[in-house]
């Protein structure tokens, strides 16, 4: 993965090769063009020292220096305003809280369909499907009314939908071709430098699911 660094560096990201909110953390770093190590860990491969780090055992985690942050939200911020070119927020207070509320929205209103549909029983898988597809094909202006997901730049808001976009086949939720908006964007998305050195192998395979 090119996000890859030296083991020299000093900023180290441990993140799940195929944990959607581990992908949201490293399209940071490769959009802020960061150097890092990631460090891929599994519930079976976690080092003997990962509690003395995150004692919530938890992915992602960073640790830039003495510092050592989890929750992806938290670490998305935080490299936002540590490297702040390019900016991934908008620089006013309203904007940036709106963009903040709109994160949220996709967090309760999309990764917590996703995450039913994959921790779920089957009853409640099927009606996640539906409702994600409905969430997805009822924000189709958020895609098409702008060059980015509610934004006319790449912001932190895209590093929250577009791993889950890409994630979508190996939920069984078919985004249909009618919604031409939603293809276009997941395109543009997938194509972007960043988002493409941010995939794990596992991830690259995921997509062909």
């Amino acid at each position: 993965m090119a996000v890859m660094a030296s083991k020299k560096s000093l900023m180290v990201l441990y993140s799940g090769a195929n944990d959607v909110y581990s992908h949201r953390a490293r399209i940071v770093l490769a959009e802020k063009g960061v150097s890092a190590e990631v460090i891929e860990v599994s519930e079976q491969n976690k080092p003997e020292d990962f509690l003395d780090v995150n004692p919530y055992n938890t992915l992602p985690t960073l640790v830039d220096r003495n510092l050592v942050l989890y929750e992806s939200g938290i670490i998305m911020e935080y490299l936002d305003e540590r490297f702040p070119h390019p900016p991934l927020l908008p620089v006013y207070p309203v904007a940036r809280a709106k963009f903040r509320l709109m994160i949220y929205r996709i967090q309760e209103d999309w990764y917590s369909l996703a995450d039913k549909i994959k921790n779920g029983k089957e009853k409640a898988v099927d009606k996640a499907r539906k409702e994600l597809l409905e969430n997805f094909i009822s924000a189709m202006p958020l895609f098409a009314d702008y060059p980015f997901c509610f934004s006319e730049e790449f912001s932190l808001i895209d590093c929250c939908v577009a791993p889950l976009l890409w994630r979508l086949p190996s939920l069984g939720v078919e985004i249909p071709k009618t919604a031409k908006a939603i293809h276009n964007y997941a395109k543009k998305v997938f194509d972007r430098n960043s988002f493409q050195k941010s995939l794990t192998e596992t991830e690259r395979e995921l997509h062909n699911v």
